[in-house]
């Protein structure tokens, strides 16, 4: 039986994607394709994606509103889903990482699962539903999944690291040549 897709009278795409899907001249068109494969829950074979990662890239936005990216990692399982509608996260954020201070109940968040291996992705939307002493939830409102064209297939080891020591954090203000070029070189 095949997943249903988004279920709303509303749009699945926030103001900013609409205003860019009219000018492209493709709105009626994204329309379409997002209910399709746009859903408001998690499937199955999104419960299992995430539950077999290491990592997850994370997006908040901070009280200011600058938007931050993140990386949360752990032993496969870390992310794990007991219904359809929620996500748990059993890791913490990075020493210094933003998304310590952005974590609270009632935050949008964003996730973005990425399989190296079989160049797999997936996205989730949703809010953060509940922090305690060991993680958070999630309460999903979009999951879906997303196009592979720019992910090279690659193996992903998880290196053993000490999360309780906090480690020295380097702040710039601009990138330097060994950075851009290896920003450069990047897929």
């Amino acid at each position: 039986m095949a997943n249903p897709g988004w279920t709303r009278t509303e749009s699945p795409f926030h103001t900013g994607e609409l205003a860019i899907q009219a000018r492209m001249g493709v709105q009626e068109r994204m329309d379409k394709q997002g209910r399709r494969v746009i859903r408001e829950y998690l499937p199955p074979q999104h419960r299992q994606f995430f539950a077999q990662l290491p990592y997850v890239i994370v997006g908040t936005v901070d009280g200011s509103g600058n938007i931050w990216a993140s990386a949360l990692v752990g032993e496969p399982g870390f992310l794990f889903s007991n219904d359809e509608h929620t996500l748990r996260v059993t890791a913490k954020p990075l020493f210094g990482d933003p998304l310590a201070n952005n974590l609270a109940d009632g935050v949008d968040i964003g996730f973005l699962g990425i399989e190296l291996h079989t160049r797999r992705r997936n996205r989730l939307n949703g809010v953060v539903s509940l922090t305690d002493a060991d993680g958070f939830e999630v309460h999903v409102r979009q999951s879906f999944g997303n196009c592979p064209q720019y992910i090279q297939a690659r193996m992903f080891e998880l290196v053993e690291f000490d999360l309780a020591t906090p480690k020295p954090i380097h702040e710039i203000t601009a990138l330097s040549e060994p950075e851009r070029a290896m920003i450069a070189g990047a897929d």
